[in-house]
């Protein structure tokens, strides 16, 4: 009888955290997200930290899983980018900051190019930026990236080379974080 209420108890408990997503830092990111009739699955997803500070959570969606940077950066596929703030200490100003120093990284410094879609894009932080706000970068082929603040579209940004610059961001050999980059490719 023992036996067979634990049984249960543990049947109950994976079934109970079934489909609800990865659980970092207290965030739950998603399993899936929707992008142009794709359904996109959670690849990894880790914290993005600086001075031992927690700043997000940030999450890689695509159609098959994949651990190699590359061919994500280089796919001409829907993908998702998700980044949930977790710190109050993140300020517009320092998130244009982060975002302008990702495209020189991701773009080995010659971001002359895509100034003007840098610019586009990095007009989603001019609002304020609070705790528990959620940007979504969905790639869409022939359409490029969507951006989406808390559920709102907020712009798109036209062309696959912008969506490998962005994707560099975290992804790059000179990413955002090199452990975030790690957990997001599952690693």
């Amino acid at each position: 009888m023992v036996k067979r209420i634990v049984l249960l108890a543990v049947v109950f408990l994976m079934c109970s955290t079934m489909g609800y997503g990865l659980e970092i830092a207290k965030i739950t990111m998603p399993d899936t997200l929707k992008a142009a009739g794709s359904e996109l699955a959670l690849n990894g997803a880790g914290i993005r930290t600086k001075f031992m500070l927690k700043l997000y959570v940030g999450g890689l969606y695509l159609e098959q899983k994949s651990s190699d940077a590359n061919s994500v950066i280089n796919a001409e596929e829907p993908m998702a980018v998700r980044l949930h703030i977790i710190s109050s200490l993140i300020t517009s100003e320092k998130m244009e900051d982060a975002t302008r120093e990702g495209f020189e990284n991701s773009l080995g410094g010659n971001i002359e190019p895509l100034k003007g879609e840098i610019e586009a894009f990095i007009n989603i932080f001019k609002e304020q930026i609070n705790e528990n706000d959620i940007f979504d970068f969905i790639y869409i082929p022939g359409t490029g990236v969507e951006v989406y603040k808390n559920g709102a579209k907020a712009s798109v940004v036209e062309g696959i080379d912008f969506k490998k610059a962005l994707f560099g961001i975290w992804l790059c050999d000179k990413p955002a974080q090199k452990s975030l980059k790690e957990e997001m490719l599952g690693m």
